[in-house]
């Protein structure tokens, strides 16, 4: 288990490592950055699962599957929210579904904790959950990251998933989603891009997307305005903070 500093989990938790560039919000993917800096210092887990692109880390497309970190939750007495592959896609082409399994076993296994999946690549997670042997499980929340409105299918495939609570992370949110529909939706995070060649986020977009949790009765989550220091910009959005969470927490 890694303590975080994500306003929305209490701790990470990354049975896989390593992934590939799928569209415009991968651009500046800190978990890129993040596996090339624990490559440097030498962490095996991280070896080769970037390369280089000019002056920046980016990812090789290479998968690593971690069976020693499967039981960590086990161990962890204090119940957690814990964000499930931060430096990955659980539902990556390349993971296989026997180890997707053995991820839903550990899970099954600890209802103290909450697990909140995201991934990219709903239509996968839709098709591996409805598998026969992937039960619905009360404490695994399971979500799509949406950068723009170029993305939003994976609404409509994230709504396919059977789950208990289904939620959306807009982030890095790089332009307006308000063709979207978050109906369906429990829980939506939203934040800006953060660090080296942050893109810019319009309030506007930000409102637009408060305006569709209320109509579709989604919790709303504003996580960051983000920038180059998100520190400085902070997370207030109209002299407050929005920590909302889904209904069944």
């Amino acid at each position: 288990m890694a303590e975080t500093s994500i306003e929305w989990t209490d701790a990470t938790w990354n049975p896989v490592a390593g992934c590939a560039v799928l569209t415009a919000g991968c651009t500046n993917c800190y978990a890129m950055r993040m596996a090339a800096r624990l490559e440097a210092m030498g962490v095996e887990k991280y070896v080769g699962l970037t390369r280089k692109s000019g002056k920046r880390a980016v990812w090789s497309g290479k998968i690593r599957l971690d069976e020693k970190s499967l039981a960590a939750p086990r161990s962890w007495s204090k119940p957690r929210k814990v964000f499930v592959n931060s430096m990955s896609d659980l539902f990556h082409e390349d993971v296989p579904i026997e180890f997707i399994r053995k991820v839903w076993d550990v899970m099954r296994e600890t209802p103290r904790h909450t697990y909140q999946i995201l991934t990219k690549r709903p239509e996968r997670m839709a098709l591996v959950l409805n598998e026969p042997g992937f039960a619905v499980l009360p404490n695994v929340w399971l979500g799509t990251s949406i950068e723009d409105g170029r993305v939003l299918g994976r609404l409509d495939a994230i709504r396919t998933v059977p789950a208990a609570v289904r939620f959306v992370s807009l982030e890095p949110l790089i332009g307006s989603v308000a063709a979207g529909d978050l109906s369906g939706i429990d829980w939506a995070i939203v934040g800006g891009e953060s660090g080296p060649g942050a893109r810019p986020m319009d309030p506007i977009w930000v409102d637009e997307i408060e305006s569709m949790c209320r109509r579709a009765g989604a919790a709303f989550f504003f996580k960051q305005w983000g920038g180059k220091n998100k520190k400085a910009a902070g997370r207030m959005l109209r002299g407050r903070t929005y920590d909302e969470l889904p209904a069944s927490i």
